[in-house]
């Protein structure tokens, strides 16, 4: 029986990995980003429970770092496919970067990160804190090892600082790794590349980046994370007090001509999960959410919503906000339009919310160039509509964001019946 790849390392890639492994098949699984993980990382809790989302995924980072049957390849990249003679399989070429840290002797004690003196934009925290040219993404993070930014870096050859390597007792550190092709043969591919967020700086109107109150809802999870870069505490980016209203403004870059006319699906629970937590953190902080249509199709989603509105007093305006303007007093002056009277109304918050859209990442595009796969009218993988984890090509399935956007039950889901596939794929081809 060959192997089969997977490709994406998050919730999905992960789910698929597992279950493939559990039945006996050998699994590549290969992640661009330095660590396992995905989007459900930066995640403080999951919705419709609350749960804390790192409880729920660390430990299945951990079971896939340690199955026997699964190899994970972080920092790398599928480079090319092609087909076997036999028609059955794909010869593969992996490109993985160089972490000039050796990841089974790092113990993660952090005393190299100490001595570094660059300091760098956090991109696990969204950029609202700062790490180090050599740093590890978070605490949880699989491999448990760190890393050498090299383009931030000031080592190099001659090198010009090399304070790690001296702070590092153990040896771990190497400058001269290389750069490596890994060719694997696979009897099939899944692949589990997630999406990315909507860039809101393009709708000026809102005042993303000119307006510090005004984050994105990733932001607004790293804000109430206990990990995160105020520890847990919800504040305004300005002073750094609470807020007392919160405004939460749903399908922004979504249902939009101009940018993407589908729906992101997850936008409202996500939201309505977040105006939930403010409460938990803010006993009387006001929430309002501004929607377009409010999606909550899942099993108990109606209810929580119901349950958002009657304990937490979060309230729904069915508008959508022309403009935010910013006043004197630096609190955030929302413009919309009244639904039952059409007119044009103002409300003053302190913080502005925006529910981006979720949309391919470019991983998407550049595996259906290699693979030779169909793409969507909104770029995401073509799938059979009768067998929704198939692709246009025989022998690689898809499953999570990558093929529309979803949820994490989702998500999981669809890797479960993409790891199925790959699997009776194999079995049946292989001529076992």
């Amino acid at each position: 029986m060959k192997d089969v790849l997977v490709v994406g390392g998050g919730i999905a890639g992960i789910q698929a990995a597992l279950d493939l492994a559990e039945m006996g098949i050998r699994v590549h699984l290969v992640e661009k980003s330095p660590t396992i993980g995905g989007r459900m990382a930066q995640l403080d809790k999951t919705f419709p429970t609350n749960d804390c989302a790192t409880c729920i995924l660390s430990p299945k980072m951990v079971d896939c770092a340690r199955h026997p049957n699964v190899t994970i390849y972080t920092l790398s990249e599928v480079q090319s496919v092609t087909q076997e003679e036999d028609d059955f399989g794909f010869e593969v070429q992996v490109f993985k970067k160089a972490r000039y840290v050796d990841e089974l002797a790092c113990t993660a004690c952090g005393d190299c990160a100490k001595v570094c003196p660059i300091v760098k934009r956090d991109e696990f925290q969204m950029g609202l804190s700062t790490r180090r040219a050599i740093y590890i993404p978070f605490p949880q993070a699989v491999p448990q090892a760190y890393l050498r930014d090299r383009e931030d870096c000031l080592g190099g050859d001659p090198i010009a600082c090399g304070r790690c390597i001296e702070a590092c007792t153990k040896g771990c550190i190497d400058f001269d790794m290389q750069d490596e092709v890994v060719e694997l043969s696979v009897g099939a591919i899944v692949l589990a590349v997630g999406m990315e967020t909507f860039d809101p700086v393009a709708l000026t109107e809102y005042g993303y980046t000119r307006y510090e109150n005004v984050i994105t809802g990733l932001e607004f999870e790293r804000l109430i994370c206990a990990s995160g870069p105020s520890g847990g505490r919800l504040i305004r980016l300005t002073d750094r007090e609470e807020p007392q209203a919160i405004g939460f403004i749903q399908c922004v870059g979504s249902r939009n001509l101009k940018y993407q006319r589908f729906c992101s699906s997850v936008c409202c629970m996500h939201a309505t999960k977040e105006a939930i937590l403010a409460r938990e953190h803010i006993p009387d902080v006001k929430s309002y959410i501004f929607y377009t249509d409010l999606r909550a199709s899942g099993k108990g989603f109606r209810e929580y919503v119901d349950r958002a509105r009657r304990e937490y007093g979060v309230e729904y305006i069915r508008s959508r906000v022309a403009q935010i303007e910013e006043d004197g007093d630096g609190r955030l002056v929302f413009h919309y339009e009244d639904a039952e009277t059409s007119r044009p109304q103002q409300m003053k918050v302190d913080l502005a919310v925006l529910a981006t859209s979720l949309v391919p990442g470019p991983g998407v595009a550049g595996l259906a160039e290699i693979l030779g796969l169909e793409l969507d009218e909104y770029g995401f993988f073509r799938t059979n509509p009768f067998s929704p984890t198939d692709t246009t090509r025989e022998g690689v399935f898809t499953c999570g964001c990558c093929r529309g956007p979803s949820d994490i039950p989702q998500s999981v889901a669809q890797a479960s019946g993409a790891a199925a596939r790959a699997a009776q794929y194999v079995v049946e081809a292989g001529g076992m």
